[in-house]
């Protein structure tokens, strides 16, 4: 059954096709990083026609995270996050070059290690 609307939170444009896919007509993804790779081309007769509505945000408030985390776990949404000391950027940015990393890295000063 097709979805009424996506959020897309990772920053990989590649996603975004995926996401018109799963939407029904009319329906709407929402592009809510702040930074996003490109979109790859895209057949806009499959994936745009019908109504589809692609958009952005500006910005995401914690307010607006707090208000949402009730809802996903209603809906019973699942995250993956790795979390690592701040000394260890570089090795983090190795493994997601590699693809070794699955979810979101978190990088947490070391004052906070381990959350």
């Amino acid at each position: 059954m097709p979805l009424d609307a996506t959020i897309i939170f990772a920053p990989g444009g590649d996603l975004v096709p995926t996401a018109l896919k799963a939407v029904r007509k009319a329906g709407v993804v929402v592009c809510g990083g702040i930074h996003m790779s490109d979109i790859p081309p895209m057949p806009y007769a499959v994936l745009c026609w019908g109504e589809r509505e692609l958009v952005s945000v500006a910005n995401l408030t914690r307010a607006d995270a707090v208000e949402f985390f009730p809802i996903d776990q209603m809906i019973g949404v699942r995250t993956h996050t790795t979390t690592y000391p701040l000394k260890r950027a570089n090795e983090v940015l190795a493994d997601l070059r590699a693809g070794r990393l699955v979810g979101a890295a978190v990088l947490v000063p070391e004052a906070s290690y381990p959350i």
